[in-house]
């Protein structure tokens, strides 16, 4: 080898080195990320300890506040109810202002009353005690999902105790609205499920509610209030109908077996169920459970600040917050992702409205054919089929995000509840033709929220509209209308 190649050789051996020291670095500089990722990623599981001591039943959320100022300034973001989607936020949308329909699906219920979209968890003590559905009737169950307090009084007694109480008998004991106590633990933090209501649900499943992961509980505390439940007899018993599962199906298999009604609806007289706001149950059949997102994951993402990351305590739709929620995983601008969440619930609420009309008048239809004669015998397959379509309408009306925790299963559901209404109409129009009833009744203009809480009136007082067509003679109208009352 000549003094050239000598050189040559060295230097490329020089190369080399510095190329295995450059990767050396990018492979220990690639090592402290992955560290720091898992040492992250473990803290985040833990729950942080706090400094000073919280009581057991703390309820007053601003006592949490020296261990967690960034959680608790985040909370006070709720306060705001100016917030708006398009078809959510936190301001006090008028349901029935928007959608009169509402009115006459709900006749003879507190809902054809005063329907509104709820605000922030900071306000749920405000807004339920001015609601227009609370009266001296109303148990002390309401009061289950909307206060801090609630643990407290819950440990203090039974549950069924507490539920069996008037609603009035807590108004100065329950003062603080949904906080940190709801679903934490005061001594280290701890997710934990404070409503029996839940822990007795999964219970009947076959689930152990104290061996749920923490990613499972980020869920689960959520799913204590944003769930179909219902009050089961006279003691008023909150119960999740969970016990054959948690579609729509069995929940209905479950009410079916229990005989279970709300209420008798005003106008068409069918035994009707009123879903509450079966958010759970929808989003597990959705992409985001499959994928073990869990609802704090979008609605209470992480956010950092000076350097440290916490958890948003700021409870909102993520569409009024992409970046931190929905832009961690989907990787769009923030108005491709808007748009395409939009057009989406834009679709379930074109066909949640054309379910709409197919009720209502199904209501109407039914009512005429009791003004024409017919028995309660004749009318019970179109009473139950309103049952049936209405339960399903309302279990993704009621359900929050306009359909989107689950959009295949919304529109399933509201494709079934308009054939069901279909069948309503078509059976009324069967009994309506047997009693010499062939041209179209006289459909009641309920096209805002005024003149529809007229209309519902008239049927709550018994003094319905004639809804027979015009040929009918006034003494046939007449006696129809006593009969059908």
């Amino acid at each position: 080898m000549n003094h050239t190649e000598k050189t040559s050789h060295q230097k490329q051996w020089v190369w080399a080195g510095w190329l295995l020291f450059g990767l050396a670095l990018i492979v220990t500089f690639a090592l402290g990320l992955l560290a720091s990722s898992i040492l992250t990623r473990r803290r985040e599981a833990l729950p942080p300890q706090p400094v000073h001591p919280i009581a057991r039943w703390e309820s007053d959320s601003s006592k949490w506040a020296a261990n967690f100022p960034r959680e608790y300034d985040r909370y006070r973001q709720m306060m705001d109810d100016t917030t708006r989607t398009k078809y959510g936020g936190a301001f006090p949308r008028d349901y029935l202002e928007e959608t009169p329909a509402n009115v006459i699906l709900f006749a003879g219920y507190a809902f054809a009353k005063e329907y509104r979209q709820a605000r922030g968890h900071v306000c749920a003590v405000e807004d339920v005690t001015h609601t227009k559905r609370v009266n001296e009737k109303t148990p002390a169950t309401c009061w289950t999902c909307k206060s801090s307090d609630v643990p407290r009084l819950l440990a203090q007694m039974s549950p069924a105790d507490f539920y069996k109480q008037p609603f009035a008998a807590f108004k100065s004991e329950i003062t603080h609205p949904i906080g940190c106590l709801d679903c934490h633990d005061p001594t280290d933090m701890r997710l934990v499920i404070t409503r029996p209501a839940l822990r007795e649900a999964l219970q009947r499943q076959g689930r152990d509610p104290d061996k749920l992961s923490h990613q499972e509980m980020r869920t689960m505390v959520c799913a204590q209030c944003h769930v179909e439940y219902y009050f089961k007899g006279e003691g008023k018993y909150l119960t999740f109908p969970w016990d054959k599962g948690t579609s729509l199906e069995q929940i209905e298999a479950y009410y079916e077996e229990a005989n279970f009604s709300d209420w008798t609806h005003a106008i068409s007289h069918a035994p009707m169920v009123k879903m509450q706001h079966p958010d759970f149950e929808i989003y597990s059949t959705g992409i985001h459970a499959y994928r073990n997102v869990s609802c704090a994951d979008c609605h209470m993402p992480y956010m950092s600040e000076g350097g440290v990351k916490f958890t948003d305590h700021h409870v909102q739709s993520p569409l009024l917050n992409i970046a931190n929620s929905c832009a961690v995983c989907h990787r769009w601008s923030e108005e491709e992702i808007r748009s395409r969440v939009e057009s989406i619930q834009d679709k379930i609420h074109e066909v949640r409205g054309r379910v709409e009309q197919a009720l209502v008048a199904a209501h109407f239809d039914v009512a005429a054919a009791m003004q024409a004669g017919a028995t309660n015998e004749e009318l019970q397959t179109a009473r139950q089929l309103i049952r049936r379509a209405q339960l399903r309408w309302d279990f993704v009306a009621a359900n929050n995000g306009m359909g989107f925790h689950s959009p295949a299963e919304c529109l399933r559901i509201l494709a079934a509840a308009l054939d069901l209404a279909g069948q309503a109409r078509s059976e009324a129009s069967r009994i309506l033709a047997k009693h010499g009833i062939t041209d179209p009744i006289n459909y009641p203009d309920v096209s805002t929220k005024e003149k529809a809480q007229a209309v519902e009136q008239l049927f709550v007082k018994g003094t319905p509209p004639n809804l027979l067509p015009p040929k009918v003679s006034g003494v046939r109208a007449s006696a129809a209308l006593t009969a059908g009352l």
